[in-house]
């Protein structure tokens, strides 16, 4: 991978916070008074089973959901208090099936948000992301969405959520559809952007692996409550809860040794 250019604009991470949010969709609480604190530059995890409220969660960062009350902060800024186009383009956001527009060019894709900031360099801002996610746009700038593999319209949707340089970077099951030896790939590139880059990160995902390979720290979310925090090897020595030491089982039995337990 190519090396970033000092000359790129970058924001300083930014911290990630939750106070008491309560999220109902009609008789359905999704979530029921979380609280989440990611500090600057950290990466957390959101693991758990489907309908946990972990996406939810997730979407209230960049107000893709409007909680129905508590606080969610961006950089210690309320969100509300922010429109909704400034603060989506100061996080970078990449949804499970990569968010792409179908009908532009990749390198149209991934110069997007610097086009909408104004950078005067907008395409070569996408250009050189491009080459940092292992896409150079000589190659793959001019083709579609469709044109690409499913690894390869992952990429691209990383490099779209990295053009920008974000201060944070939310993560909905980025790796979830693809099969093993690209997921472990784009794994391994993502992590090693994430440390070069230096942004916070939040991620959904089902893989207790994933979220290990990943993640400073995991959150552990049931029925819109968070059920334990920590590193994946204090969940597996210590779990809070049956259910947190029944998901941990589950997934020491289902895969290869977790990153960070004996």
């Amino acid at each position: 991978m190519h090396r970033p250019s000092e000359s790129q604009p970058r924001r300083e991470p930014l911290s990630l916070a939750a106070r008491d949010v309560v999220q109902r969709f009609g008789a359905v609480t999704a979530l029921d008074g979380v609280s989440l604190d990611v500090e600057a530059g950290k990466s957390v995890a959101l693991v758990g089973e489907s309908g946990s409220g972990k996406t939810t969660l997730l979407r209230c960062f960049n107000r893709l959901v409007e909680p129905t009350s508590g606080t969610i902060s961006v950089g210690e800024r309320n969100v509300r208090e922010m429109p909704s186009v400034e603060l989506r383009r100061m996080i970078g956001y990449v949804p499970q099936d990569g968010g792409l527009m179908p009908h532009w060019r990749i390198l149209r894709n991934v110069a997007l948000v610097p086009m909408l900031l104004g950078l005067p360099n907008a395409t070569a801002v996408a250009t050189e992301t491009l080459a940092l996610v292992g896409l150079p746009a000589e190659k793959f700038g001019a083709r579609f969405p469709h044109e690409l593999s499913g690894g390869q319209r992952q990429r691209a949707a990383l490099a779209r959520a990295l053009a920008a340089r974000p201060g944070a970077v939310l993560m909905d099951e980025p790796f979830g559809a693809l099969d093993a030896i690209t997921r472990s790939d784009l794994q391994a590139a993502f992590d090693a952007l994430r440390h070069e880059l230096s942004f916070t990160m939040l991620m959904v995902t089902h893989d207790l692996a994933e979220a290990a390979r990943l993640a400073d720290e995991l959150v552990v979310m049931r029925a819109g409550r968070v059920e334990q925090r920590g590193t994946i090897a204090t969940l597996a020595s210590a779990p809070a809860t049956p259910y947190v030491a029944t998901l941990l089982e589950r997934a020491l039995a289902a895969s290869a040794p977790l990153r960070g337990v004996a």
